[in-house]
């Protein structure tokens, strides 16, 4: 991660050469204890190499002016940013550029807590920002800072319990949402709970305790069926309609999703068939795609959805540019988090998808051309770099094409999730 830490929004921006602008953004979720979406920590990268050498003003001026252009708001669907901030960008005040309300301003355990810095954070909290304390661990000179923090966060790869322990205790007295960063199993995330933690961050809640020797239900593979036949150039409506009818649970989300206001449909639909005819095939398409993935995530936390329709849609975009098929890489981005979403492996499940080989093979990690994009994104999830340019490089990808194909993504799926909401 970059330590220039004030990030654009933006995911392709066409900058002066040798400006230091943005190549990369990524988002990752901080979700609270009922798996709900608490905000999204935006990462960054600045240059070509992984840690920014330039003019750290410059550069984080660059990126603020972006930002007002692109707006927070894109990448995190309203919810609060967390951003990384340099000790320029915080007591030169040009952090005021960002929308105070939805920003929470990060601050690295690598800065000195000078007095310059501490009347600069007063001001910020002033101003509507929220304070939080990265990779946080206690010493005395941080208690100034410490008073103004609404969070604290805490590296769980960095700290033991017996330290953790101490921290919290220290902490007893003081008002602030603690946060367990890099949590990336399930039982690291019960052990946060237990420690007191009420915010999480990591890809924990991807990772669920998998049911090993389990069949796939026959209406989930009737979900997967259905989905695939969405992606046709033509629907059979009547085979359709007979799938659907073997969900009744399916049925009912269906139908409410084309009952509601996101359709605007003026007569009140009972039926498949008479759904389809009163929303016309392409509406039709995109809530049955909606309706089925959130059935297959039924009892899983949301992200897990929004993150399929990212990886989907973002799959199916890019696959215009490099001769893959489009409908293939969208089921093989939507259906990538498929474990996640039925708690069971990947390798169950893949021998009972109506897909050919190569994608099933791509669903299980082979290193295969269909894989390309799918990894692409999941080096992007968690801001590795590196791992993004070695698919670029090796791939002879278009990074700003790719990019571009990513926001692009994002901004749909967000749309997609809210027009439900």
């Amino acid at each position: 991660m970059a330590t220039l830490t004030i990030p654009a929004n933006n995911i392709a921006v066409d900058l002066p050469e040798g400006s230091g602008g943005l190549r990369y953004v990524a988002r990752q979720p901080i979700m609270d204890l009922r798996g709900r979406v608490h905000g999204y920590e935006l990462l960054f990268r600045a240059g070509p190499e992984a840690v920014f050498r330039g003019d750290g003003n410059l550069a984080t001026r660059t990126m603020l002016d972006n930002t007002v252009v692109y707006g927070l708001d894109r990448l995190t669907g309203g919810l609060p940013a967390f951003v990384n901030c340099t000790s320029e960008s915080l007591i030169d005040d040009l952090v005021h550029i960002l929308p105070s309300s939805m920003t929470v301003l990060e601050i690295l355990e690598s800065l000195d807590p000078t007095p310059s810095l501490v009347d600069a954070c007063r001001r910020h909290k002033a101003s509507g920002f929220r304070l939080a304390l990265d990779d946080f661990t206690w010493k005395p000179k941080f208690d100034p800072l410490i008073e103004l923090a609404d969070y604290i966060k805490v590296d769980f790869m960095q700290t033991d319990a017996a330290e953790r322990h101490s921290l919290l205790r220290r902490l007893n007295l003081v008002t602030v949402a603690l946060v367990a960063e890099k949590i990336e199993t399930q039982e690291e995330h019960r052990q946060a709970c237990k420690e007191g933690f009420t915010l999480f961050q990591g890809y924990y809640f991807c990772r669920p305790m998998l049911m090993q020797n389990c069949k796939v239900p026959a209406n989930r593979l009737s979900q997967i069926e259905i989905l695939q036949m969405l992606r046709d150039d033509t629907i059979d409506i009547r085979k359709l309609t007979r799938l659907v009818k073997r969900d009744a649970s399916l049925t009912y989300r269906l139908l409410r999703l084309v009952n509601s206001p996101m359709c605007a449909v003026r007569q009140e639909v009972s039926s498949i068939q008479a759904a389809l005819l009163a929303v016309g095939e392409e509406t039709f398409r995109r809530i049955a795609t909606l309706a089925i993935t959130s059935e297959l995530n039924t009892g899983q936390p949301a992200e897990i959805l929004r993150m399929a329709f990212v990886r989907g849609r973002f799959c199916e975009l890019a696959s215009n540019l490099y001769a893959l098929d489009p409908t293939e890489q969208y089921l093989l981005g939507l259906l990538s988090l498929l474990p996640a979403m039925l708690r069971m492996p990947m390798e169950e499940l893949t021998p009972a998808l109506p897909l050919r080989e190569e994608i099933r093979q791509a669903l299980e990690g082979a290193a295969n051309p269909e894989r390309c994009l799918l990894q692409w994104i999941e080096c992007h999830e968690y801001g590795d770099w590196c791992g993004c340019d070695a698919v670029i490089e090796a791939n002879g990808l278009n990074e700003k094409l790719i990019i571009r194909c990513f926001m692009e993504a994002v901004t749909w799926a967000e749309e997609v999730l809210h027009s439900v909401d």
